[in-house]
This record gives structure tokens, sequence and C-alpha cells, in this order.
């Protein structure tokens, strides 16, 4: 499984028209193939930040959805919320037969 956290600076005026947009198109992305969730998260200690939390069957299901026309609607209209580029990071997390050895 592949998680993906992307830190997301957004505009102090923007921060309802951001999620708006995230919710906006919540259900479509979860409908991609191999998705298995997205979130969004907030930082507690910083109304500005929010992030989203995504779970992927694999990398190709992740580059799929990046390359898809969903993803050409949905980061150019996010990228207009930003005040600072975005933090991103990727984990594989290991499975076995049985099921995951983390259950996020």
């Amino acid at each position: 499984m592949i998680v993906r956290m992307v830190r997301l600076y957004i505009q102090r005026r923007d921060v309802e028209a951001f999620e708006a947009l995230f919710w906006k198109h919540h259900a479509a992305i979860e409908s991609q193939p191999g998705c298995l969730g997205v979130e969004l998260l907030r930082d507690p200690e910083d109304e500005a930040v929010r992030a989203t939390l995504s779970r992927w069957v694999s990398v190709a299901h992740l580059d799929a959805y990046r390359s898809s026309e969903l993803f050409g609607v949905v980061w150019p209209a996010t990228k207009t919320f930003f005040s600072a580029s975005p933090e991103v990071w990727t984990y594989t997390i290991a499975t076995q037969e049985r099921g995951a050895i983390f259950d996020l």
C-alpha cells in the first residue's frame, strides 16, 4: 500500500474556499481505481495549514490518478490557494498475506 501525505499552506483568506473545493472533488478522487481513501487534516497549531492523506493500492494507481483528467482539474484549482509550496511524503507500507502490518 502507498500512503501519500501532502502538507498544504493555504492563504488564510482562502481556507474555507479550499476546503469547499476538497469536498467538491472528494468522492470522485476516492472512486479512482486503486484509491483506498483520502482525508483532509487540519494542523491544530496553524489555521492555514492543511494536509491531505491518501492511501493507494500501488504506485501505479497513484500515478494513474496523477495522470488523470480529474487530477488535471483538481490540482490547478488547488494551487491557486497556496501561500507556499506544499511538502510531500510518500511511503510504501509493507503488508503480509493476512493483512496490513499497520492499519491506517
